[in-house]
């Protein structure tokens, strides 16, 4: 995948060469693997037509592998922040980091999103100047909007304190957050820079030193000055990402050129149109976030906040595994097949499938073992956190069933129906949680979120469908039931039957879960690529012949 000093980047190289195929995923090239030199930097291909069941496994081991340390040190800080802070404080940090998201989502105006569609483009076509001028421009651009983020909300500190808080106690700190936002642009160009580059190695460094770093220096500023430390520690976080990710965005040898001001304007404007459709949804998905924790807060104090955030927290932990993964590896791989509706299908296919295959155990544990995780993360004060973890769990799991199909509406640079599922999908979020919110409080915000994502699957599918042919194969389908069959089960167990006996439903499903999906995967990818002693419990169980355990 990557080789060589953090230089390597990978894109397919395709020889051209037909083959029989059909619309649904199944092989129409015979592809080969090359290696051309570009400035230094080796474009190594995987075979396209081939199956990436492995290639997905691979990198959702290299993201997920950071990510999971990224949630060991973000075990240890949230838990010693909700216990130096409180379910208020954590309110209080939730409802800054809301702002700081919202603002950010604005001041990037989609260049990381779109950053990444452009520099992987230029990746595929081993054009050396056009790589370099696409690098030139997503650099200097990012600096000049992180700048005007840091003013946007500087100029704008008091309207959007008494927005979030109801009053003008912390006008000082919303101006002081606008300095997180500066850092976070920065840090968001030089990632897209990473992943357009596939550079997945260089971004799991990134994100893991990040956590690791961000809280050695964010929890003493929270220990010494407790509430007031908040948005400091905020600002630390945003800086050490941004130094991390632009010292190994410097390590990558990307030619020097000089671009004339008609060159740099014109290149600008391709970047922000393009970004135009990102920079929307983005507002709209931290929109809608920052409007569910203001009408949480409005009907529950800073408290209510503080159990919300925690369990939002919570409930997107181990799937944020698998999504990351996915719009880290899967995104530039779909972006580079544009123009094959019939690959674009295959690959939203397996990467559904894969992603399906890995959710499901966490998710069942999440909703299984909920007030233990809340109790160890947190602390005994955030159990009442358990009701909307739970509602979260069953709306994730939605979520990763549809944001495969999503990407191809990104891929395909289709800014219009983009843009369109995106308002119809913050219009029924935000629409529902402020009557459910007032229905049924704290828990009506989970099933807010839970009921728009079965409104999000309604809608998407057709679209795709229409777009590329896309529907789901039948060993996808199955996968998808199964994996909302067993999660439904361990969530209704919690709803219908008493503590104990729902308990058993929840760690049985669990087990079923848990062995389903490794025996699935080893099925897609071989036994060559999983590690032994899953092999060996896989055989154990009987699920799999114990003769396989000695293949290669």
């Amino acid at each position: 995948m990557l080789a060589g000093e953090g230089v390597a980047i990978t894109a397919p190289v395709l020889d051209g060469t037909r083959q029989p195929g059909n619309a649904h995923g199944q092989p129409r090239r015979s592809d080969t693997a090359s290696t051309i030199p570009v400035n230094g930097l080796h474009l190594a291909g995987p075979a396209a037509a081939k199956s990436t069941y492995a290639q997905i496994l691979r990198s959702s081991a290299v993201v997920g592998g950071s990510t999971l340390v990224n949630v060991l040190i973000g075990i240890v800080r949230t838990k010693l922040m909700a216990m130096l802070l409180g379910p208020a404080g954590f309110g209080l940090m939730g409802a800054y980091t809301a702002i700081t998201d919202v603002t950010r989502s604005v001041a990037e105006m989609g260049v990381q999103r779109s950053g990444v569609r452009q520099i992987a483009e230029a990746v595929g076509t081993d054009d050396k100047l056009r790589i370099a001028r696409t690098v030139t421009v997503l650099r200097r651009v990012t600096v000049v909007l992180g700048i005007a983020g840091a003013c946007l909300l500087a100029l704008f500190a008091a309207p959007v304190a008494e927005l979030t808080f109801g009053n003008l106690e912390h006008v000082g700190g919303v101006e002081l957050l606008s300095l997180a936002v500066f850092f976070n642009v920065l840090a968001g160009g030089q990632s897209a820079l990473l992943q357009g580059t596939r550079q997945i190695s260089d971004l799991a460094r990134v994100s893991a030193f990040g956590a690791a770093i961000g809280t050695v220096v964010s929890i003493p500023i929270i220990y010494f000055f407790r509430d007031r430390g908040v948005v400091p520690a905020l600002v630390a976080v945003a800086a050490v990402s941004a130094a991390i990710s632009w010292w190994y965005g410097r390590r990558l040898k990307i030619a020097s050129v000089k671009l004339s001001y008609d060159e740099l304007r014109g290149d600008t404007a391709s970047l922000l149109k393009l970004g135009v459709a990102f920079m929307v949804s983005g507002f709209l998905m931290m929109g809608a976030s920052y409007a569910v924790r203001i009408i949480v807060l409005r009907d529950s104090g800073l408290s209510g906040a503080g159990l919300y955030q925690a369990g939002w927290a919570l409930g997107g932990l181990y799937v944020g595994f698998v999504l990351q993964a996915m719009g880290t590896d899967f995104y530039p791989r779909l972006v580079q097949q544009i123009n094959d509706h019939r690959e674009m299908n295959r690959l939203v296919n397996e990467q559904a499938h894969v992603s399906v295959l890995l959710a499901g155990p966490g998710v069942v544990a999440t909703l299984a073992l909920s007030p233990v995780l809340i109790s160890l993360l947190f602390s005994e004060n955030f159990v009442p956190a358990v009701g909307v973890l739970r509602w979260i769990c069953i709306g994730m799991a939605l979520r990763v069933i549809t944001w495969p199909m999503g990407y191809i509406i990104v891929a395909k640079n289709r800014q219009a129906a983009y843009i369109a599922t995106e308002v119809a999908w913050t219009v029924v979020y935000i629409g529902l949680s402020w009557l459910l919110v007032d229905a049924y409080g704290l828990a009506g915000a989970g099933m807010a979120f839970f009921a728009s994502y079965v409104f999000h699957a309604l809608l998407i599918y057709p679209i795709v469908r229409r777009m590329t042919g896309f529907r789901w194969s039948f060993d996808n389908a199955k996968a998808g039931l199964v994996f909302l069959a067993l999660t439904g089960s361990a969530f209704l167990g919690f709803e219908l039957l008493p503590s104990g006996p729902a308990y058993a439903v929840g760690l049985l499903v669990l087990g079923i879960s848990s062995l389903h999906s490794a025996r699935s995967l080893v099925g897609l990818v071989g036994t060559q690529h999983v590690p032994k002693f899953i092999l060996r419990l896989l055989s154990f169980v009987g699920l799999i012949d114990r003769r396989k355990i000695e293949l290669p």
